[in-house]
């Protein structure tokens, strides 16, 4: 993997993966800042810029592992990020395309932007809690044919170039919600089967 190779030298020196997570974190708000700008340069720079935020979010985890320095707050503050870039970014994209014209209404892009944001704050905090509660393998529950939310920031060069970042938008106004509640559900059903292995251990009432 490339993100593998990058690291591989940092190893031994003083960077950290929390580094790289605030590298991440400093490119995304970048490319979110671009992004709120709106206009056809401005918005392909910031794209650009979140591709390469997503892409830098891989190296913190490789480098956690390959050097032994993996930490629960470690984690935490990656997974925070990661929730702030997506939300910010979507809000960027939203202030960028002013308002949308809607079904004979004028709906302001930001609220859409934000509707989606919040909607993907949601779902990574869900996946976070489920995470916790079932491990890494119950996360992946929250994917649809092994295809993850985060894995969209790779399509937004391709948005930009073509012009279509209203009907994206538009579109995760609309998609994001309806995925959150699908992890919703998700979470729903982590919760009863952690709470099943509780009750199958509890004292059984023995009849006489």
């Amino acid at each position: 993997m490339l993100a593998r190779r990058l690291v591989t030298p940092l190893v031994d020196t003083f960077v950290t993966p929390n580094h790289l997570t605030t590298l991440r974190l400093l490119i995304g708000l970048a490319g979110a800042l671009c992004l709120a700008r709106g206009g056809f340069a401005w918005t392909n720079a910031g794209a650009l810029l979140i591709v390469l935020s997503n892409f830098v979010d891989h190296t913190d985890g490789e480098l956690a592992r390959i050097s032994g320095k993996s930490s629960k707050i470690g984690h935490f503050y990656d997974l925070a990020c990661d929730s702030l870039v997506t939300v910010l970014l979507f809000v960027g994209m939203g202030l960028g395309i002013g308002v949308v014209h809607q079904a004979g209404r004028i709906v302001p892009g930001v609220f859409l932007g934000s509707l989606a944001g919040v909607a993907v704050a949601v779902i990574f905090f869900l996946r976070m809690r489920i995470e916790d509660m079932e491990g890494k393998a119950g996360t992946k529950q929250a994917s649809v044919a092994g295809f993850e939310t985060e894995d969209v920031l790779y399509l937004l060069p391709l948005v930009t170039l073509t012009g279509i970042v209203t009907p994206f938008v538009v579109a995760a106004s609309i998609g994001a919600p309806l995925f959150a509640l699908w992890v919703i559900a998700d979470f729903r059903r982590a919760l009863r089967r952690t709470a099943r292995p509780a009750a199958e251990t509890s004292p059984m009432q023995v009849s006489p």
